[in-house]
């Protein structure tokens, strides 16, 4: 939806890319192991995928709970207007808020969010209410953390 084109990938740049995603840290030599290529090949591909902008990045999953953000919540915002500037500061100021989506809808953005306890998530919640109306939900169980992005199917 951000009006860039699509990347036409190959069966090897999607094995490729559900290896890295499984695992990020893999040496070169073991996934030209696992998808069957020379490690110079894979090399090659795994820069191509970056420079293409299909890959994006090599991240670290962290458990927010580990590390003392156990109450995660998801705010939905309805913010009036079309100067969004102040929300662009406040998402670069909190910490807590993992991702924000704009979305279409009554609600113009959807949150994620991650706090200590209730009182931390009520201070961030009071914040983001300053901007517009929200609803917010306490996330009970998470049942898909992060899920690969997957070859699509070509319905044949």
């Amino acid at each position: 939806m951000n009006g860039e084109s699509t990347v036409v990938l190959d069966p090897l740049d999607w094995a490729i890319l559900e290896e890295l995603q499984q695992d990020a840290r893999l040496s070169y030599a073991e996934l030209a192991r696992r998808v069957a290529l020379s490690p110079s090949a894979v090399t090659e591909r795994v820069r191509r995928l970056e420079e293409l902008g299909v890959i994006t990045g090599y991240h670290a999953a962290v458990d927010p709970a580990r590390v003392g953000l156990g109450l995660q919540a998801i705010v939905r915002l309805k913010y009036p207007g079309t100067a969004h500037q102040p929300l662009r500061r406040l998402i670069a100021d909190r910490p807590e808020i993992l991702q924000c989506h704009r979305v279409t809808g009554d609600e113009c953005y959807v949150i994620r969010l991650a706090t200590r306890d209730v009182a931390h998530l009520e201070q961030v919640v009071d914040e983001l209410a300053r901007l517009g109306s929200l609803t917010t939900n306490v996330v009970y169980s998470t049942l898909v953390p992060r899920r690969a992005i997957s070859r699509p199917s070509t319905g044949e």
